[in-house]
């Protein structure tokens, strides 16, 4: 699937000002991931094949989840590259919170090269179901003609 991507042009020229060779596979552009509810808590899957687990932070400041890590650049001395694709360097990634999640007890695992944090949604963020109350009342209605 393509998408339209309006900064692309903006982005590459950033990239080149900033000394960063365009269409480098040596410097990653981002951390894909997928977020998604399931029941009471919400699920953040991040691809990080070949990320050293010790590099892996996750943490909560001010409602921003930041998840950070490294994958180790190869030692360049006395090789020569036939192909370089795969992305080295420092990963980052933040997302606002909202207020409905308890960000003290967020929890994470790294395994198989997938960091996986799990928010657990706030109970007042849970749906519920609310009691209607009301009086109740009849009224007599009477029908036909008297005569």
């Amino acid at each position: 699937m393509l998408r339209f991507d309006p900064f692309h042009d903006i982005d590459t020229v950033a990239r080149q000002l900033l000394g960063e060779s365009a269409g480098s596979a040596r410097a990653p552009r981002f951390m894909p991931m997928d977020l998604f509810k399931a029941g009471d808590h919400y699920v953040l899957n991040a691809d990080l094949p070949g990320v050293d687990p010790g590099s892996v932070e996750v943490s909560v400041e001010n409602g921003i989840l930041t998840l950070r890590a490294e994958r180790s650049v190869p030692s360049e001395e006395g090789v020569q590259w036939i192909a370089s694709e795969r992305f080295a360097g420092r990963f980052m990634r933040q997302l606002t919170l909202g207020e409905g999640v308890e960000a003290d007890k967020i929890s994470a695992t790294y395994q198989d090269g997938v960091l996986s944090v799990t928010i657990p949604a706030a109970a007042k963020a849970k749906p519920r179901r609310i009691e209607v109350s009301g009086m109740s009342s009849k009224k007599s209605i009477k029908t036909g003609s008297s005569s």
